[in-house]
């Protein structure tokens, strides 16, 4: 997957978005999703922020700077935001940091929440976290948002971030490897990893659902066998913050 493909994906994940919020009123962005205390809106509006940040990141691209900004009071999401200015605002922001990141090359690496990034795994999470409120976004709505070929982009994210789920959780990582067999949405194998005792198999969705803490492992149809994997997929979180808790459903 070269820089250029990836950053396609991540503005085709963002319209597929769009295309599903873009004809909203009101109403219907008051519609509560699963995730607590945010409805459509606030999702949009959560997206927006972590947009505007992203693309301070990569304006600023100097880590102790970017700090400075990231400990600094923000603006409260949505604060008096009629549901069209939020909507021009993820708009807006997600447009500057497609335009940043397209203006970068693949290495250059920006600040972020949990330490700096290259440009290939910033443009993957953001990709990733557009995916999973999307996903919210649409169940709430009870809209379709089908599965694609991207899913491959949210799967290396989450088996990237596997030390990353223990640590921020103050955890040891514990010692060896993870083999992970996935079929994505068109049937490809997509594979990662050499063990042969601690696997994880099953379809790509029911995966990047578990590691993006949208359902709980054990409401999804995935094989996990050995104690390294059943670890790992219990506190799975591709994403940066604190730890969170995955959904049962």
């Amino acid at each position: 997957m070269t820089y250029s493909a990836l950053l396609d994906d991540l503005a085709a994940e963002e319209a597929v978005l769009d295309e599903v919020v873009g004809g909203l009123d009101e109403g219907s962005a008051a519609v509560a999703t699963a995730a607590a205390g945010w409805d459509v809106r606030d999702t949009i509006e959560h997206l927006a922020g972590a947009e505007a940040l992203a693309a301070i990141a990569i304006a600023i691209a100097e880590p102790d700077a970017f700090a400075e900004r990231l400990g600094a009071p923000r603006e409260e999401a949505g604060a008096a935001r009629s549901w069209s200015e939020a909507l021009d605002r993820w708009r807006a922001e997600r447009a500057r940091v497609l335009d940043g990141l397209r203006a970068a090359a693949p290495r250059n690496r920006f600040p972020w929440i949990a330490g700096d990034m290259s440009a290939m795994s910033f443009a993957t999470a953001r990709l990733m976290e557009t995916w999973a409120h999307g996903v919210d976004i649409a169940a709430a709505l009870g809209v379709p948002y089908p599965a694609s070929a991207r899913l491959r982009h949210v799967a290396d994210l989450g088996v990237r971030t596997r030390s990353f789920s223990f640590g921020v959780r103050g955890l040891p990582v514990p010692e060896g490897d993870v083999r992970v067999e996935l079929v994505g949405p068109d049937g490809e194998a997509w594979t990662w990893g050499e063990s042969d005792v601690d696997l994880v198999r099953g379809g790509a969705l029911d995966f990047c659902l578990v590691v993006t803490q949208r359902r709980h492992v054990d409401d999804r149809d995935l094989a996990v066998d050995g104690p390294f994997a059943r670890q790992w997929m219990a506190i799975a979180q591709a994403f940066a913050g604190p730890p969170t808790t995955a959904r049962r459903t």
